[in-house]
């Protein structure tokens, strides 16, 4: 799998860190209770959700993260937050070199989402940060994510850099999927009176915007409006 396929296949995992609730009430319970703990087996297990940016770069409370791809799931794996030494990192926690996302430590992450996409609080109880809460799925729930992804490279005899950007929103009530087959390697999303919404990703949602530049290959892929901003750079 290239680099952009890894990167981007990963990008719905990279903020399902659930929490677990130490109790429940008749209302929701949120991250500004105190009472929304990290899950067992993850680095931060057993100590609450706050409403400011995790060590790792998560913000649950503001829907942001912002932060190295690797410390999207170090966590997750009971790993502490990389800090860009490897080699100290390694030292201290060599099972981090077999984790499929080490060789993306330099990948800067910045994610944006909405409450459908992933709630900042559990109103149903089960112990976990609600998704399209109110429906059996994302489907309809009216969810998006962007996800943005830059890391260096080199072209000629410069650094650049390589960009992804990817908005990703859920299928609405009434679409459905069809030929053709896509560059992501799901089929095409319609809405219900047939127009096209975009390609199918991760089965419940379509892109409308991915915009991928890479000046070291020369690879570009356009999907939706691109502007200036999507462009690679000079580190």
């Amino acid at each position: 799998m290239g680099l952009r396929r890894k990167l981007l296949a990963a990008a719905a995992a990279c903020v399902m860190f659930f929490a677990t609730t130490a109790s429940a009430d008749t209302a929701c319970t949120t991250i500004k209770s105190g009472r929304l703990l990290y899950s067992p087996g993850s680095y931060l297990a057993g100590t609450p959700y706050t409403t400011g940016k995790s060590p790792f770069g998560y913000n649950y409370q503001a829907h942001r993260y912002n932060g190295s791809y690797f410390n999207a799931y170090a966590n997750s794996a009971g790993l502490p937050p990389y800090d860009d030494n490897d080699a100290a990192y390694l030292a201290n926690n060599p099972a981090a070199a077999a984790h499929w996302a080490w060789p993306y430590r330099h990948t800067k992450v910045e994610m944006k989402w909405n409450n459908p996409w992933l709630a900042n609080s559990d109103c149903d109880y089960d112990g976990k940060l609600d998704r399209h809460f109110g429906f059996p799925s994302y489907i309809g729930a009216g969810a998006w994510l962007t996800n943005n992804n830059t890391w260096s490279v080199t072209a000629g005899d410069k650094r650049k850099k390589a960009r992804e950007f990817l908005l990703a929103v859920s299928i609405p009530a009434g679409g459905h999927t069809g030929l053709p087959k896509t560059y992501f390697g799901e089929k095409t999303v319609y809405a219900a009176d047939g127009s096209v919404l975009g390609p199918q990703l991760w089965g419940e949602f379509f892109v409308k915007r991915y915009c991928f530049n890479d000046p070291s290959t020369g690879d570009r892929v356009v999907i939706g409006m691109c502007g200036d901003d999507d462009e690679a750079d000079d580190d």
